[in-house]
């Protein structure tokens, strides 16, 4: 009987396995962000979040990612990356996507997700990865600039390693050319040397 219930087990898991495998190799696309640290595979969701996941490939497509650094890293929140250079110039991007972020989603460990200002229309090329559950970003109305929260368009499939090794990087108080300073900014840079899209 245990014999039974073990190779039921085994099934069950093969066949969710294969599933997941067939949902990532169904149509979504896959990004790959080669870092100084590893590589980082994302599967992007483009039927749940299709603006958002078309603005971030077109921007990898333009090689835009190209030499950016993760510029601002939390250790129990997230890491963010796609603006700035290492010398910590931020680079000009094009106008700004609508927010998706009602898409059903969440800021689940793992998921990247769109960043942006007190203006929930105002994302244009960075991202963060949750390095925790985070549903304090999620969706949850669209009365406030809190409400409509932050738009998950995939996630970490490979490299989530390379995402926490980053994550525990020593941080600090960086100046910026126009003088201000930044916090929270890795004191080693952590460098996105390219971006494949597959």
């Amino acid at each position: 009987m245990q014999n039974l219930i073990r190779l039921a087990a085994l099934l069950l898991f093969a066949s969710s396995a294969t599933f997941a495998q067939e949902g990532a190799a169904g149509g979504n696309p896959v990004v790959v962000l080669h870092t100084n640290k590893g590589d980082i595979t994302l599967e992007l969701y483009q039927d749940k979040a299709p603006k958002t996941v078309e603005n971030f490939l077109q921007y990898a497509r333009d090689g835009f990612y190209d030499g950016t650094i993760f510029h601002r890293v939390i250790s129990h929140f997230m890491i963010q990356g796609g603006g700035f250079t290492a010398d910590m110039v931020q680079k000009p991007t094009r106008d700004p996507i609508e927010n998706e972020a009602d898409n059903g989603l969440k800021n689940l460990r793992g998921t990247i997700a769109m960043a942006r200002t007190n203006d929930p229309h105002s994302a244009n090329a960075q991202f963060f990865i949750n390095v925790e559950l985070n549903n304090n970003l999620d969706h949850t109305g669209k009365a406030s600039s809190r409400e409509w929260g932050y738009a998950v368009f995939g996630h970490v499939t490979e490299g989530m390693e390379v995402v926490d090794d980053i994550r525990f990087v020593a941080t600090g108080t960086q100046r910026m050319p126009n003088g201000l300073g930044m916090g929270d900014v890795p004191t080693e840079t952590v460098l996105i040397e390219s971006v494949e899209v597959r």
